[in-house]
């Protein structure tokens, strides 16, 4: 299939036809990058991320710093 570029602002784009888009099952994102010379165009699997941070602990990041000790060195460069 051969489809026309269109000037977009500063850019250039294309048009994806509907069929093309059902067919890669692409949603609201895409995923681009080039490879050998060729722009891949792929359908961004955001369910990956959909609850990704359901499960973060603020007290788990807070205790972290208990464990940290300074050194020396890190005591002498600092000058209150």
């Amino acid at each position: 299939m051969k489809i026309a570029i269109r000037k977009i602002g500063n850019s250039k784009g294309v048009l994806i036809p509907a069929p093309l888009i059902a067919a890669c099952n692409i949603q609201d994102e895409v995923i681009m990058h080039v490879e050998n010379n060729r722009l891949i165009i792929e359908a961004a699997n955001t369910a990956l991320r959909k609850n990704w941070f359901a499960s973060y602990d603020p007290e788990k990041d807070e205790s972290a710093w208990n464990d940290l000790v300074e050194t020396e060195a890190e005591q002498a460069d600092w000058e209150w």
